[in-house]
């Protein structure tokens, strides 16, 4: 108990005197114990919840190298300005900006033991160099920051993210401490699972937003939710952020907005890099009333003052959808997060999701590819074979991992079983990513639920999160209207709590998520989301609580 305690004195003394917090949450204190105790741990917290102080102070009692892995080099620059800026340990850069010398020169200090933290964007851990170098310096602690990025059924998949889990291993498996703003139970299993985290803490704290008012929208022609959309703009407080599925959509909107003399501009990824960047940087000095954008638009943004995010189309999960409204109301002030939804929009997301498929002729020539190599393979020497999208390839690559078919090196090496029959293996690949399907698509049906819902939608939200709630928001267009309360009042009794682990003869393992009217909702182990009426679940038995009735991988 003594060194529990001195340990949390020292840890409140370096948050209030080198870090200047008023004091520590609990939730960065929890994760810092965490990661002291050597235990892997996984946190999933809000923006602005301090995230980045946990692996900084962790860091700095521990007292040796912390190889924080980020995905984009503003993030990474803008961490080691913070860390020097502090004086809290010297910071440095690994990624595609440093010229040889000033590689070498990093180097250089690393191995001289002259550097605390060391960011990586995750692309560079596949360079031989890099990697034996980090190796050799034998870091303490692995940061995985924006943790997300290295789930599939996330929203920014990055597939140089998959490789994390073997460079844990290369490295010795040091103390692994995954970061992420957003994420979902099967997200968090994924994150788990595809970093090898071992017997993980998992703390998730804080997905209500209760300063940000919710409300949906439904307008059954394009041309008549765009006008309406363009009209509350002109009346809402700015600056804010409209999201738009395509780059023609935010073109059209940002033009539109223009001659009706609001300062606003189009993001998209097909920009150059440069425009892109001085859009940002006009938004963020409030040069721009609103920037109109696609989802390339905001990892890293921390803008505190931004009073809406309006969606001009159905996002393609709660966890994208979740992800970007939190962008709004920094500042803890009132924002709106407005979904304006046709419900012919579908078609497209429908679409989008269904771009993954994989036949078994692609799959045996990957798997013919590798056997037949003379040199050891690696995902580069497999692309420059097969003519395929890289995508694709990746989604390939990436189910006969799963599948353990072949053993993706952290170098970019693969490990083929030479002995498997490419015909079965290929089969079982195939499957596995129909399965994955399944589940993407279920995810777009809790959000078209979502927008459908007559309930309190804060409460849907947070019943999608496992966050447990206390009951209507009052905070939402359903509790103002008086929908949610009608819905409460009409509500069918429950026949299993929410959370609890239940079994379907036909879908198999699942966790109840939600109760809508006459309607639950159980999220499957295989095949995602599915909503089940209350009175055949009661009338036919249709479900039975597992053995292990809690969900797994238990938060705390």
């Amino acid at each position: 108990m003594t060194r529990t305690s001195d340990r949390r004195d020292r840890m409140d003394a370096i948050a209030t005197g080198q870090f200047g917090f008023e004091a520590l949450g609990n939730a960065q204190a929890e994760a810092i114990q965490s990661v002291l105790d050597g235990r892997d741990t996984l946190a999933v917290l809000p923006t602005g919840s301090g995230k980045s102080a946990i692996y900084q102070i962790a860091g700095i009692m521990i007292d040796k190298l912390a190889l924080v892995v980020s995905p984009l080099i503003a993030l990474q620059r803008d961490q080691v300005e913070s860390i020097s800026a502090l004086d809290v340990g010297r910071a440095a850069e690994i990624n595609s900006t440093l010229t040889d010398a000033e590689r070498d020169t990093m180097f250089a200090r690393l191995r001289a033991g002259e550097i605390a933290f060391l960011f990586v964007a995750p692309e560079q851990l596949a360079n031989d160099e890099a990697l034996a170098e980090i190796r050799a310096a034998s870091p303490a602690l692995l940061v995985i920051d924006e943790a997300h990025c290295i789930s599939e059924w996330g929203h920014d998949f990055r597939p140089d993210y998959l490789r994390l889990g073997a460079v844990a291993e290369s490295l010795g498996h040091p103390t692994i401490l995954a970061l992420t703003a957003t994420a979902s139970p099967p997200v968090r299993s994924e994150i788990i699972e595809r970093l090898g985290m071992r017997d993980p803490a998992v703390i998730v704290r804080g997905f209500d937003r209760p300063n940000i008012h919710l409300a949906v929208e439904i307008h059954h022609e394009e041309g008549e939710k765009r006008e309406a959309l363009i009209e509350r703009v002109m009346t809402s407080e700015r600056p804010g952020i409209i999201y738009a599925a395509t780059r023609n959509d935010t073109e059209e909107i940002a033009a539109a907005l223009v001659e009706r003399g609001i300062r606003a501009a189009a993001y998209h990824a097909g920009l150059k890099a440069s425009e892109r960047d001085e859009v940002q940087a006009a938004f963020m000095e409030d040069e721009l009333e609103v920037i109109v954008a696609t989802i390339a638009f905001g990892m890293g943004i921390d803008k505190p003052n931004v009073r809406f995010v309006y969606h001009h189309d159905i996002s393609e999960s709660l966890d994208a959808y979740y992800q970007e409204i939190g962008r709004a109301g920094r500042d803890d002030e009132r924002a709106d997060a407005r979904l304006y939804y046709v419900e012919a929009d579908l078609g497209l997301r429908r679409f989008q999701t269904g771009a993954g498929s994989l036949t078994m002729d692609d799959v045996e020539t990957v798997l013919r590819t590798m056997r037949r190599a003379r040199r050891p393979n690696t995902v580069e020497s497999v692309q420059a074979k097969v003519e395929m999208p890289d995508s694709r390839l990746l989604k390939i690559l990436s189910r006969l991992d799963d599948t353990g078919t072949i053993d993706l090196r952290p170098d970019g090496g693969i490990e083929l079983d030479r002995e498997v029959d490419l015909n079965e293996a290929a089969a079982t690949a195939v499957e596995e990513q129909k399965d994955h399907q399944r589940f993407v698509r279920s995810r777009l049906d809790m959000m078209q639920q979502y927008a459908e819902t007559e309930t309190c939608r804060r409460q849907f939200l947070l019943d999608y999160f496992g966050e447990p709630t206390a009951g209507p928001c009052g905070f939402c267009d359903n509790c103002e209207s008086g929908a949610a309360a009608a819905m409460v009042e009409d509500d069918h009794e429950h026949p299993f709590p929410r959370n609890t682990r239940v079994r379907h003869a036909s879908f198999g393992d699942g966790t109840v998520t939600h109760y809508d009217g006459d309607a639950m909702v159980v999220r499957f182990d295989k095949g995602g989301y599915r909503t089940l009426a209350i009175d055949l679940v009661t009338e036919e038995g249709l479900l039975t609580p597992c053995d292990d009735a809690k969900e797994r991988n238990g938060e705390s």
